[in-house]
């Protein structure tokens, strides 16, 4: 990315934050819903589950970190669908701006924007028990594994946003990422599963992710699953990348 994209970018990215400021709910709203799988999971079904020794929440809060990625990146659709079809994009084609930033701009804000989201959801999980003894690396390994996925599926939100005809088919796409944790071993262990189902859990991304996290904050190592983890959220970053750069110069020219 040369200075030029870099400063229109930055510009661009500003913008949508000063959105976001102007309307802060939009973060709490992505962070009420998985708090109340939390809440639920934890207080209502937890005592029914087992997964072994250690507390429950330490067992939950991998999945409900991904649900909430998941949820968030719904607003990014929507914000890329209200500026196409307000006509915001093209106003911005017409003035010396790098044709990119627009979309990275949208990219950098969903990155802060779910960073804050998780670090709430992470500071109600510390209130609710959760604790780990990980070290100051595992959690930033954590932290990037996290900020990956947001990236990659932020890039199939601005596949979305650039997609829809409606505003409810740009966030609509999310609704199948928000519930594919619960096919995986982020709520129960994936041995308790019946045969396709256990199949299907144990070799879909969402499980790779949840057991590295896990493994991490339980101060383990995580073997495999870690590169399994890297390789999918590397491969749905540039699919979602390529798709949305195409879409782009196709509909913004």
């Amino acid at each position: 990315m040369t200075s030029h994209h870099y400063g229109d970018t930055v510009a661009l990215t500003g913008r949508s934050l000063r959105h976001i400021l102007r309307s802060p709910d939009t973060i709490v709203t992505t962070a009420i819903m998985p708090i109340a799988f939390l809440l639920l999971f934890v207080y209502v079904f937890g005592g029914a589950i087992d997964t072994g020794s250690g507390p429950y929440v330490n067992y939950l809060l991998p999945g409900i970190l991904l649900i909430t990625v998941a949820s968030g990146i719904a607003y990014t659709a929507y914000r890329l669908f209200t500026d196409l079809s307000g006509g915001i994009i093209d106003r911005f084609q017409s003035m010396p701006i790098a044709r990119s930033a627009v979309l990275w701009g949208h990219v950098v804000t969903s990155l802060v924007a779910n960073s804050i989201s998780l670090a709430v959801v992470i500071g109600v999980a510390f209130l609710m028990g959760f604790r780990t003894g990980a070290s100051p690396l595992a959690w930033l390994v954590v932290v990037g594994i996290l900020l990956l996925f947001t990236l990659a599926l932020t890039w199939i939100a601005v596949v979305a946003g650039l997609s829809a005809k409606t505003v409810d088919g740009a966030s609509a796409f999310s609704y199948p990422l928000i519930f594919l944790p619960f096919l995986s071993s982020a709520f129960v262990p994936t041995d308790t599963m019946p045969g396709p189902v256990r199949w299907f859990a144990e070799n879909q991304p969402v499980t790779s992710i949840v057991n590295t996290i896990r493994d991490l904050f339980a101060e383990r190592a995580p073997g495999a699953d870690i590169w399994a983890a890297l390789a999918w959220c590397g491969g749905v970053l540039v699919l979602g990348y390529v798709l949305a750069t195409r879409i782009h110069r196709r509909r913004v020219r």
